[in-house]
């Protein structure tokens, strides 16, 4: 089997206020997801959220059910996003079906298919980004170009936070993942500030298109007790409902957000204005 996993439980929020930096980054932080011929997953206790990582080489993976599925196979209770964040062309079989994904390209995959992963060039393996969430019933699988994505320009240059969203999933029936891609224009490095929660879902990020030496100061907690997580390319943060997720980099990158829970709608958030943020 080519699958490696581990779970994260839940976390309440005066647990992880007491916390040190290594005790925050073991309980949220997922490091590792891309590794060569493997598929590395981590099954979280935040509405059952699976975040993983996919780099198939010389040899097709298939995406097979891992213990904390608790069923024969990894979609027969689940629904699937995959994100290709990086180097060549990938392709994903569903079924019968092959779909070809290039860079920051989407996939969703309904309830109870089979799924198997390929890079058409090994030497220049294709990253996907995985996202899963129970599902209740079966949906059509749709791919979702980065171009076909619905796009929102945001935030300014004088506040360094000059980025556009594109919303994946809100184009598409899904039972209740959320999924969509920010990037930030040269020279704005902050995301979702002013933050916000959203006790009725998770989310998870995962920065990537960032400079080897750059990094993501990535802001969590309750609004009056926040903490952060040093980030580097191609690492994912678990945002339990509770807490904001906010970021600020040394220079420019992109991110995946996703997100899982009570609905789909994208606007259903509660701001944590600045002058109540400590």
């Amino acid at each position: 089997m080519t699958i490696d996993h581990e779970t994260r439980f839940a976390v309440h929020p005066a647990a992880a206020a007491a916390m040190d930096t290594e005790e925050l980054r073991r309980h949220f932080l997922i490091q590792d997801l891309f590794h060569p011929g493997r598929i590395r997953l981590c099954y979280t206790h935040y509405d059952r959220m699976i975040v993983g990582g996919a780099v198939p080489t010389a040899e097709e993976l298939a995406l097979e059910a891992i213990r904390p599925n608790g069923t024969p196979s990894f979609l027969e209770r689940r629904e699937l996003v995959l994100v290709h964040v990086g180097g060549g062309t990938g392709q994903v079989r569903v079924g019968a079906e092959t779909h070809a994904l290039e860079a920051r390209d989407m996939l969703y995959v309904g309830l109870g298919q089979e799924v198997a992963l390929r890079s058409l060039d090994a030497a220049d393996p294709a990253r996907f980004y995985l996202l899963s969430a129970p599902a209740h019933k079966p949906l059509p699988t749709r791919p979702i170009p980065h171009a076909a994505a619905k796009r929102l320009d945001l935030g300014s240059r004088a506040t360094a936070n000059e980025r556009s969203i594109f919303q994946y999933t809100t184009t598409i029936e899904t039972c209740q993942i959320v999924v969509g891609l920010t990037r930030l224009a040269e020279g704005s490095v902050w995301n979702t500030m002013p933050a916000h929660v959203h006790d009725r879902r998770m989310e998870a990020y995962l920065y990537f298109e960032l400079a080897e030496e750059a990094r993501v100061f990535h802001l969590m907690g309750e609004p009056a007790q926040t903490r952060h997580i040093v980030m580097a390319e191609g690492e994912a943060v678990v945002s339990p409902p509770w807490s904001i997720h906010s970021g600020c980099g040394t220079s420019a990158y992109s991110f995946v957000w996703a997100m899982a829970g009570d609905n789909v709608d994208y606007t259903d958030m509660d701001p944590a204005p600045l002058k109540d943020m400590r």
